[in-house]
């Protein structure tokens, strides 16, 4: 999975469950895999249109009510499927998962499997605003996913950035090589 389909995809709080749960073997109907996320309708259908929008599900045809459709993953939807359900599986609490339910947290970790500087964390996920990193870092460093570490052989001291600890481990299960 590349960093902009992971952008584009963390960027609704329920895509990712919802992908685990399909790729977990959950029936692709709007009933079961909303009362498995535990999310509201509205978030939920939100989410699921992105998926649908992203190409990674599709209406299944020929099964379903029109109103109650049912969803199947698409061959890059299985790809992505197995990549998200490896991400839930890392997180060990409803804590930890309301984290990366948060858009930009699990990009942030997928690109930070070595120290990296805030400016190179910026450029490598292209949209996100400084204040939105800001607060992400924040949030992930009082988790203790993330590391700051503030380097002060140089005249100027700047700090950097790395995964830890759960942090590492769903960058890990990311597989990206940034």
């Amino acid at each position: 999975m590349d960093i902009t389909l992971l952008v584009n995809l963390t960027s609704k709080a329920w895509s990712l469950k919802i992908l685990a749960l399909l790729h977990s073997g959950v029936a692709g109907r709007q009933a079961p895999l909303l009362a498995a996320t535990k999310a509201s309708r509205t978030a939920f259908a939100s989410s699921l249109d992105h998926l649908v929008q992203l190409g990674l599900l599709e209406r299944n045809p020929g099964h379903g009510h029109p109103l109650r459709p049912e969803f199947r993953l698409t061959p890059t939807g299985v790809v992505a499927a197995a990549t998200a359900s490896r991400i839930v599986e890392t997180v060990p609490d409803d804590d930890g998962f309301a984290i990366i339910r948060r858009s930009w947290a699990v990009p942030i970790l997928a690109v930070t499997e070595s120290p990296k500087r805030f400016s190179i964390i910026k450029s490598g996920l292209g949209t996100i605003t400084d204040r939105a990193l800001s607060k992400s870092l924040c949030v992930l460093e009082e988790r203790e996913w993330l590391k700051r570490e503030i380097d002060v052989s140089r005249r100027s001291p700047f700090p950097t950035y790395h995964a830890v600890n759960a942090g590492m481990k769903i960058n890990q299960a990311i597989g990206l090589s940034i």
